[in-house]
């Protein structure tokens, strides 16, 4: 069976604009209960370590309408997380970066975030990412320090349905820098879930709808 490290984003606070972001709950727990059921382990890591700041966004009845998510929150499955410097990454078979506005901000440009990307990618193992989550991928190097994704296909959370002004004060436009680089698809909207492999190795997802959808992407390339 094996090992998965799932990275969160500790959090961000803007307090000049009054907005506060952090993890999503559903792109945590969605893929590791998939993982979970099919035997796999799944460690949880963040940039300080600890309990991380979630998106209280992701608890609401639109996005968690049968209280599912809360109530594994509340669990404190996610309370004790490592601290991204900790990390062996040559103990893992595939890394989840976990979606959320805060990825955009404390993820995004971790220089520890991108040593265990390229360490388990030399490894040959599965780097998975989701909504925000491949805000890192941007920065990320092979060993021989290319880029990870340029010109090979990846997704992620589109502009045009970022909340209203958020793409004002967020670092940068997570679709407009992925298709700097890499070859930005983000499928339909009307359908509800999109993932795509880049390659064997790299799988990203396009939003909080597609979580569950990266869990069975994941569970089917670790059998």
């Amino acid at each position: 069976m094996a090992r998965v490290l799932a990275v969160l984003s500790s959090g961000h606070k803007d307090e000049a604009n009054n907005y506060e972001t952090g993890w999503w709950a559903e792109e945590l727990f969605a893929p590791l209960e998939l993982l979970e059921k099919a035997g796999h382990t799944v460690e949880i890591a963040s940039p300080l370590g600890g309990k991380p700041v979630l998106d209280e966004v992701s608890l609401l009845k639109d996005y968690d309408p049968e209280g599912k998510y809360k109530n594994l929150y509340e669990s404190g499955r996610a309370d004790n997380t490592m601290k991204l410097t900790d990390v062996d990454a040559t103990a893992y078979d595939a890394l989840l970066i976990v979606g959320g506005h805060g990825a955009m901000y404390d993820l995004a440009e971790d220089k520890a975030l991108h040593n265990v990307i390229t360490d388990i990618h030399t490894n040959k193992g599965i780097i998975a990412a989701e909504c925000h989550g491949p805000a890192p991928l941007i920065w990320a190097k092979k060993a021989d320090g290319t880029s990870l994704i340029e010109g090979k296909k990846v997704t992620g959370y589109p502009d045009e349905i970022e909340p209203e002004g958020l793409l004002d004060i967020l670092p940068f436009s997570l679709e407009q820098e992925l298709s700097k680089t890499a070859d930005y698809d983000k499928g339909s909207l009307e359908k509800k879930a999109h993932a795509v492999w880049a390659d064997e190795q790299i799988v990203t997802s396009r939003d909080p709808f597609s979580s569950e959808l990266m869990g069975e992407e994941l569970v089917k390339a670790l059998k």
